[in-house]
């Protein structure tokens, strides 16, 4: 049974969800937002710290270890249909939950002013971060030192999912979500007519056989018990279809659960495309955007997770999907947990980045509850 307190919660979290919700900005961008986010927190009477352009914290307590909640702020350029709290801003959408864990901040920051004696022994930082979805925020938030200035020991997060059951908290120890990154491979070749193809050196044939060769590096360099992803989603060359092709450009992304078989997956694929490439003729050549790490769940925090969800929690299966949160945890233990947000019967069951995609606001109470009984069982200890 949810506490009276957080059923309380319920009309503030769905209102500032749904003004939030209503002005998607994309990363970095996100004016309006941190505009909104500063005068629901001063209304609070707390003191906001801004970072970067567009970032906030604030902070409570002033003794004892410091333990972070972190909740992301973009959106996507994604075209939302029409509801009633949709989106102002043509083109972006909150199509992933942002708006969600923004409101699940701000209540939670709300409970702590209303209950200063959660925070009597530690310290306790909010961080709205912006551009999880690109070009990453977190990195250029540790690189400005927030974790560093406040001496923070642990950090917490959490993402709306329509993949776990409404009311449901999903989590496991260690790799939860993969590691990623981009990859762009340009195959040079030489032009000539489609006719006398001998008398160049073909981009296109080059790069099927590129295709071929790359896709034999997870089955064969890559350990079965390890598993990741090599997906080439865009393609692009030739003049025309007469012409021998002079360049091919494709770009897809790579994902892991273990930097070593990343690595491994890297070195391989320049490999294959600089050889396969020369034995057509050709020259080719990888270029890597190594984005995000693996989220790694620390086990302590995970066990206390589980304790304080009690029945409502689950293990869940590592996704291959990534998230920039894991780079707070290549600097300190953190803990990162799907909030269960599928619901058939109310039609809540569409994926992540679909202009479909929504949920039921009484996940929020629950998002902040979860929040509460972490500080409370950390406070425990």
């Amino acid at each position: 049974m949810m506490d009276v307190y957080f059923e309380g919660l319920k009309t503030y979290l769905q209102t500032v969800r749904r003004d939030l919700h209503k002005i998607p900005e994309s990363g970095m961008q996100e004016y309006k937002t941190s505009a909104y986010l500063r005068e629901k927190l001063e209304e609070l009477g707390l003191c906001v710290e801004q970072w970067l352009e567009t970032g906030l914290s604030v902070v409570f307590g002033e003794r004892g270890e410091t333990v972070a909640f972190r909740a992301d702020m973009d959106g996507l350029p994604v075209t939302e249909p029409e509801k009633p709290y949709a989106s102002c801003h043509s083109g972006m959408m909150h199509a992933c939950g942002h708006d969600g864990h923004m409101a699940i901040l701000l209540g939670f920051a709300k409970y702590l002013a209303d209950h200063p004696a959660a925070y009597e022994n530690r310290r306790i930082l909010l961080i709205f971060q912006p551009a999880e979805e690109g070009p990453g925020g977190a990195k250029p938030m540790i690189e400005a030192g927030i974790l560093r200035k406040y001496d923070v020991k642990k950090i917490i997060g959490c993402h709306i999912f329509p993949q776990v059951e409404q009311g449901k908290i999903a989590c496991r120890k260690g790799g939860m979500m993969a590691r990623n990154g981009e990859v762009t491979l340009r195959i040079y070749g030489k032009s000539a007519h489609g006719a006398q193809p001998q008398l160049g050196a073909d981009a296109v044939l080059a790069a099927g056989a590129v295709i071929t060769a790359i896709h034999t590096i997870l089955s064969r360099n890559v350990s079965p018990l390890e598993g990741g992803v090599l997906t080439f989603g865009s393609i692009h060359g030739g003049e025309a279809c007469n012409i021998i092709a002079k360049e091919v450009v494709l770009e897809g992304t790579m994902r892991a659960f273990s930097d070593a078989a990343y690595g491994r997956m890297e070195e391989r694929v320049r490999e294959a495309v600089e050889g396969v490439a020369a034995g057509y003729g050709c020259r080719g050549e990888a270029e890597f955007r190594h984005m995000y790490r693996v989220v790694w769940n620390d086990a302590g925090l995970t066990d206390a997770l589980r304790e304080v969800c009690g029945a409502a929690y689950e293990e869940t299966e590592p996704y291959m999907l990534a998230e920039d949160f894991s780079l707070y945890q290549q600097e300190i233990p953190g803990l990162f947990f799907f909030l269960g947000a599928g619901n058939p019967e109310k039609g809540f069951v569409y994926p992540l980045h679909s202009a479909q995609f929504d949920f039921d606001e009484e996940i929020l109470c629950k998002g902040v509850e979860v929040y509460a009984g972490l500080l409370k069982r950390f406070e425990e200890k």
